[in-house]
């Protein structure tokens, strides 16, 4: 007899050892005496090593200590320094690199220490020296130095109040990266600025949907298109205009009017000597896990790396999808896979605890208890690549009928936990929370819907 929840667990582990970090720098990136080969599926670029006076390593984001340590086995010694910015917790062992842990999704000063570093070793670079810079999702948090301009006091605070408003109106990583971009003076294309006249290599491991290379990490190394206006719409269009902090507003309006510098666009002499790769995405750790279904023996199909909006209306879908399955045999027959990507939003509306993956199985489970029917064997599975589901030590949560039921058994409403946005607590109380610790990785989410 089939154990779903093992199943569905197996083929999670499955996609996240495909963007393993260390596994990942080891196929995209190669040495051949002086010549660095960076490898991708779609491009490749060879960078003769022996034309640099030196190589500095800068890194941002969940996978930067991963990342490094992948480059430390290909470079060894050629590396002269670096300092890389982690999440707490997030770290491994280097020789030639350094780490500074600091906190996510709210920066904190050792995020602001952090970016002092980074921006104090890339003014070190100078036109004889190559720059290569490790971003992965979560840089933008972890890498935190508000932009200083003249008749402005933008502060730390100021950045954590406006970062706390943006998550939680349920603004999209786009929309939030696009108002932090104008407070920083890392993130927009603005470290590219400060490496410059130097050569850099920028490494992108993709935690956004659609991988867009602006807003991984709020793109540190990539022309920024979005203006000051459009920040200013963000806000507007989610009501917060006037409860983000108000220094960082004057400095967003100041740049929507011209009175204040912009980010680097396209065609700056910023990024002359700049290349961003990506190499690694959501799709990527998609496809492993399709083969992982494949191989426990269900029949399996991948429906989008592009799953966003609401994570609570998100799980009607799914819920939605199990009943079809039972009943019609689509998309797939029994025993079938379902395999999603992307990365939902939620708007908070109480004062529990918890993140978007886990408040997507509790709404599952909430859909359950109002009508069950056909979707009586299906188990789900709504989990984080990066190990952190929001500001909790969970990964994600499992949500079946067996699971409303021993909810239910122990008083538990899931209704009621979801309208306070508490889905830890429900799921811990339930014992059905995964918990795989920090990964070291991040491309976003991964959704497996069982249907044995």
């Amino acid at each position: 007899m089939r154990d779903a929840v093992a199943d569905a667990e197996a083929i999670f582990r499955a996609g996240l050892a495909r963007v393993d970090p260390l596994a990942m720098m080891g196929r995209v990136l190669t040495l051949d005496g002086d010549i660095l080969r960076v490898t991708t599926e779609t491009e490749c670029h060879a960078y003769d090593l022996a034309r640099y006076r030196r190589i500095y390593v800068l890194g941002a984001g969940k996978a930067a200590a991963r990342m490094a340590l992948g480059l430390e086995r290909i470079l060894g010694d050629r590396i002269a320094d670096g300092v890389a910015a982690v999440k707490e917790g997030y770290l491994e062992t280097l020789s030639r690199i350094r780490l500074m842990e600091a906190a996510h999704p709210v920066p904190d000063a050792r995020g602001l220490a952090a970016a002092r570093e980074v921006l104090a070793l890339a003014g070190k670079a100078g036109p004889d020296d190559l720059v290569i810079v490790l971003v992965s999702g979560g840089g933008s948090a972890i890498l935190a130095a508000p932009l200083e301009l003249p008749g402005h006091r933008l502060t730390l605070a100021d950045k954590q109040q406006t970062t706390r408003v943006l998550l939680a109106c349920g603004a999209t990583i786009q929309e939030i990266n696009c108002v932090r971009k104008k407070l920083s003076a890392v993130k927009g294309g603005r470290l590219a600025a400060a490496i410059a006249p130097a050569h850099c290599l920028g490494l992108l491991l993709s935690d956004v949907v659609g991988d867009d290379l602006d807003v991984i990490a709020s793109g540190p190394t990539v022309p920024d298109p979005t203006t000051g206006a459009d920040a200013l719409a963000v806000l507007a269009r989610y009501g917060v205009t006037d409860t983000v902090a108000p220094d960082a507003l004057a400095v967003l309006t100041d740049v929507a009017a011209g009175r204040a510098p912009d980010t680097p666009k396209p065609g700056d002499p910023a990024f002359t000597h700049t290349r961003t790769v990506l190499v690694g995405t959501n799709f990527q750790a998609l496809l492993a896990a399709r083969d992982k279904a494949a191989a426990l023996g269900y029949a399996t199909v991948i429906v989008t790396s592009h799953l966003t909006g609401e994570a609570r209306e998100m799980a009607n879908l799914f819920l939605g999808m199990a009943r079809d399955i039972a009943e019609y045999g689509v998309p797939l027959p029994r025993p079938a896979c379902v395999i999603a990507g992307g990365e939902t939003t939620v708007t908070l509306r109480g004062h529990g605890k918890g993140g978007r993956n886990q408040e997507m199985a509790l709404a599952y489970l909430a859909g359950l208890g109002r009508d069950a029917k056909n979707a009586e064997d299906a188990v789900f599975l709504a989990a984080s690549t990066d190990g952190s589901d929001g500001p909790t030590d969970a990964t994600g949560a499992f949500a079946s009928l067996p699971i409303l039921r021993r909810g239910q058994a122990l008083g538990l409403d899931a209704g009621r936990y979801l309208a306070d946005n508490d889905a830890y607590h429900y799921f811990e109380a339930v014992g059905r929370l995964l918990k795989t610790g920090p990964t070291n990785t991040n491309v976003c989410d991964i959704k497996v819907l069982l249907t044995p």
